[in-house]
């Protein structure tokens, strides 16, 4: 299992596109996207800036997605 990479807010809201997911609401800074296949709710934070390796951790285990798929999506 690879290391989480350091990416800006904007790479896993694009990344959770390809994986199926919809944005469903925008509120300020955070984007929430929804999965229907999997029933699977996740809320990003969208910035230029450096997300924290936690908080893109937390985003992968909401969607249900390892840092391996984060990869292949990236």
């Amino acid at each position: 299992m690879p290391k989480l990479p350091r990416i800006s807010g904007r790479q896993p809201a694009a990344a959770l596109a390809k994986a199926g997911f919809t944005e469903v609401r925008r509120r300020g800074s955070h984007a929430t996207f929804h999965n229907a296949a999997s029933g699977a709710m996740v809320v990003v934070p969208v910035s230029p800036k450096d997300m924290r390796i936690g908080t893109l951790a937390d985003a992968l285990k909401q969607a249900r997605l390892s840092p391996d798929d984060l990869a292949r999506l990236l």
